[in-house]
């Protein structure tokens, strides 16, 4: 059997199918409150149809302040769960895993979009954001923590906690952008702990089979990788999370940081002692020998973003044919509707080089 289809269990949660996770994808279809649009909810489900084994939403965010572009999904409140219950049903009937990814933007949230100036770890000058208050943290914490019971109420199997990308959790990763000198800041496992509270929250509160999984940048937006690798040992030793989700943009490249290069980035994780703990990565994998290849570098399961915007039903079609080639970009706005992207999906694509055909 093609590894790709092999099944994967996890310490919790059900078995998923096979090694395709569907990434969080950035769409900006759902309502301006934040509910669920029929776009939003036509989008993901098609996904979980064409065979991916976990179906994640895109990036939710567990407080109004925390919203980073228009039409995001929303978390942070009961009159989103309407909706998100509705999704997680049919993921599920699908035999899918049906996963909300908990997000906030931090100072990476417009100012006009939200209605307020961003909050960040420390006063940053380049995004127009102000420090968080100590009891700000302890809501933001509370916030995350509120949001996978809600989750769980939706009939999510499991979470994962964005903390890539220069968001707010990463944002206190970052000994660039966190000068705090409280107990949020300074070292990394001061850095480390609004995450860490996260999970133990969580852990506490929601039922002992509910999943956990994080994402996490292992360079940009102030990360260091040493600190990346030592914090995702962390992680791993402690078990107290499902899957890791490595961001590497590009999972054949070497890091960037010179005392790292001279193999891949890849490489610095998949050699880590993950006990229970299931790993996988993003990043430009795009065809089924990329998966395939990825795979054989020692990884748990691979994560699909422009793949799965162009095929709906990627895995069905690489099981059904071995050969299956991906549709080339760029692709027509007529083409794109077929595979379930709404309007607004479509032109925020339209902004992605060579994706969306004039």
């Amino acid at each position: 059997m093609n590894p790709l289809f092999e099944k994967l269990t996890f310490s919790r949660g059900p078995d998923m199918k096979n090694r395709f996770m569907l990434a969080p994808l950035t769409n900006t279809q759902s309502r301006d409150d934040g509910t669920m649009s029929d776009d939003e909810y036509r989008c993901l489900t098609m996904r979980a149809v064409g065979g991916f084994g976990l179906t994640m939403t895109c990036a939710a965010h567990v407080q109004a302040n925390g919203q980073g572009f228009p039409g995001q999904l929303g978390i942070f409140d009961d009159k989103h769960l309407a909706g998100l219950s509705k999704l997680a049903t049919t993921i599920k009937s699908e035999g899918s895993i049906a996963i909300a990814q908990l997000h906030h933007a931090g100072m990476r949230s417009p100012n006009e979009l939200i209605g307020e100036t961003a909050v960040c770890p420390s006063d940053n000058e380049e995004f127009d954001a102000r420090a968080m208050s100590e009891d700000e943290v302890e809501a933001l914490i509370s916030s995350f923590i509120e949001a996978a019971l809600r989750a769980e109420k939706a009939g999510f199997h499991g979470i994962e906690i964005h903390g890539a990308h220069g968001y707010i959790l990463g944002q206190f990763l970052s000994a660039e952008v966190n000068l705090r000198q409280d107990r949020y800041g300074g070292t990394l496992e001061n850095r480390s702990k609004p995450i860490n509270d996260i999970i133990t929250g969580i852990r506490k509160l929601c039922e002992n089979d509910f999943m956990i999984g994080l994402r996490l940048s292992p360079e940009r937006f102030g990360m260091q990788l040493s600190e990346i690798i030592h914090y995702s040992q962390q992680l791993m030793s402690e078990g107290n999370i499902d899957f890791l989700d490595m961001s590497l943009w590009d999972v054949y490249k070497e890091p960037i940081e010179d005392a790292y290069k001279g193999r891949s980035l890849i490489s610095y994780f998949t050699e880590l002692d993950r006990g229970n703990v299931r790993l996988g990565v993003a990043g430009k994998i795009r065809t089924g020998a990329h998966a395939l290849k990825t795979l054989g570098e020692g990884v748990d399961w691979v994560m699909l973003g422009r793949a799965a915007i162009i095929h709906h039903d990627f895995p069905n079609q690489l099981l059904e044919n071995p050969n299956f080639e991906p549709t080339s970009l760029p692709v027509s706005r007529e083409y794109l509707a077929k595979e379930g992207l709404g309007p607004s999906f479509i032109d925020y694509m339209g902004a992605w080089r060579n994706f969306v055909a004039d």
